[in-house]
């Protein structure tokens, strides 16, 4: 999977860090130390870290990863990084 979506809430900055969806790569997961978490109220699971995204970054790095684009939506910080 060479395309990773990572993000955060503003106020939430050092941590948890939201890294992936119920279709991630689960061995990059269990790399990145994530747990899979259904949140209240959502049909969905998604992966989350409690390092802070600049830790998420350069562990990220490390395996291949660059970032492509950075946006901030409404309070929410993301991150799209690919690997060749």
């Amino acid at each position: 999977m060479p395309y990773v979506l990572i993000s955060t809430q503003i106020r939430l900055e050092v941590g948890p860090t939201m890294v992936g969806d119920e279709h991630s790569d689960p061995h990059l997961m269990s790399i990145l130390g994530a747990t899979k978490r259904n949140t209240l109220g959502n049909n969905f699971c998604e992966y989350f870290v409690n390092d802070a995204p600049r830790v998420v970054l350069d562990k990220l790095e490390s395996l291949g990863y660059r970032v492509v684009s950075m946006t901030g939506v409404g309070q929410t910080l993301v991150w799209c990084l690919h690997r060749e």
